[in-house]
């Protein structure tokens, strides 16, 4: 069996090594001994996209902020899907993981973040979803390992009660926020619908062919 090759890591600030490994033509980045992402699994992170694109169908001009760049699915994914007149903002906190993805990772990527419709910004996505009310059609969050995070305890706050009255008010109304969970958290649905949205919950395969882990994607809807 080829053997898994360490590319690089960082050490982040308030937790574990985040490394970036491969083995012949396949990626894993891990937390630790965690793996937070493998690049042969990417059905539930293109689903993230994919369901939320589903639940705006006929809009024009849709605005997506997605949280987490990681491997790219969602946001290849979501690109797939939308019109030549939307707009895509990606927000990653971790610089590395930018490198990586126009480095070693780049033909995993295929060219996405050269689409004249997406904007990359290294930085917190609670920025952007602070900004302005009203300003995204969707926002789309895989950022950390869900409501339970591992990487950093500053990503607590995207989910907690306030973290959610600010998505709520950066959405237009009949806006779609996406939420990507390794597992399903009943408080966090409890949080969502005492913010005001309407909740779904999609349970959705790891693979793309409907095998492996199940992880947990959060359909919520604003009003209006």
């Amino acid at each position: 069996m080829i053997p898994w090759v360490r590319l690089d890591a960082v050490q982040l600030d308030d937790g574990p090594e985040l490394k970036l490994m491969q083995r012949g033509s396949e990626f894993s980045i891990m937390l630790g001994a965690n793996e937070l992402m493998n690049s042969r699994l990417s059905g539930s992170e293109e689903a993230l996209a994919t369901l939320a694109a589903q639940r705006l169908a006929g809009r024009a001009g849709l605005r997506l902020l997605i949280g987490g760049l990681g491997m790219g699915f969602t946001l290849r994914a979501a690109l797939a899907v939308l019109d030549s007149d939307a707009r895509v903002t990606v927000a990653e906190l971790v610089p590395e993981v930018i490198a990586w993805a126009r480095g070693p990772m780049a033909p995993v990527f295929g060219g996405c973040l050269d689409d004249s419709r997406v904007s990359l910004i290294e930085g917190d996505v609670g920025e952007p979803i602070r900004a302005r009310a009203g300003a995204w059609d969707a926002i789309l969050l895989d950022v950390d390992n869900g409501p339970e995070g591992l990487t950093r305890t500053g990503n607590d706050a995207l989910y907690s009660a306030e973290g959610l009255a600010a998505a709520f008010r950066a959405l237009a109304p009949g806006g779609v926020f996406s939420v990507w969970s390794s597992a399903p958290d009943p408080a966090f649905t409890r949080r969502l619908r005492q913010a005001g949205f309407s909740v779904t919950e999609v349970p959705t395969r790891a693979s793309t062919k409907k095998r492996g882990a199940r992880h947990m994607i959060w359909l919520a809807v604003r009003p209006g």
